[in-house]
């Protein structure tokens, strides 16, 4: 077990088992791959207390990861899990390149216009293909979906939390 208040960041879902054998489905919200290399921790919440995993195994099957962990090696021993989110220690997080963003830092930021329009705020990421879209929840309206690209994100600022894009024609239809 370990400090319930050390800062965490969410890496996926266990949304299913598969097999019997104590291999879970998981849908990754992670930019790394590695992050499910064998050997790697991971935690889960349960009941107010931390578990810490090791992974045993990992593969992709059908856009999802299928990972097992050491010493659960049934299902009856991952069942309970289904519907839990994975996390990492933020302490374990990956350094990135310039201009390259973790999902935590991104979501809740302000988006306005590089005319100083605001347009709402990031509710959360898509990774669909190419490039991430990002979803901005606006006040009264449908959601705003933003490529994340260069010519629509012009300047990212964490530490002010606001973002500034340049629309491209069609994308407030």
């Amino acid at each position: 077990m370990r400090d319930m208040n050390t800062e965490k960041l969410k890496i996926g879902k266990i949304v299913n088992t598969h097999g019997i054998r104590g291999e879970v489905k998981v849908l990754r919200i992670t930019d790394f791959e590695e992050r499910f290399t064998p050997g790697n921790e991971v935690i889960i919440t349960s009941e107010q207390k931390d578990i810490i995993l090791t992974i045993d195994s990992h593969r992709i099957h059908k856009g999802f990861d299928l990972i097992t962990f050491k010493g659960y090696s049934n299902i009856n021993d991952v069942e309970k899990w289904k519907g839990m989110n994975l996390y990492i220690d933020k302490d374990q997080a990956e350094e990135l390149e310039e201009d390259a963003y973790y999902y935590h830092e991104i979501i809740g930021c302000r988006v306005e216009t590089t005319e100083g329009e605001s347009l709402g705020k990031i509710k959360e990421i898509l990774s669909p293909g190419a490039n991430d879209v990002w979803v901005v929840q606006r006040p009264g309206k449908k959601d705003l979906l933003l490529p994340y690209i260069e010519d629509v994100v012009k300047n990212v600022d964490i530490e002010t939390g606001t973002i500034s894009v340049e629309l491209m024609e069609g994308m407030l239809d």
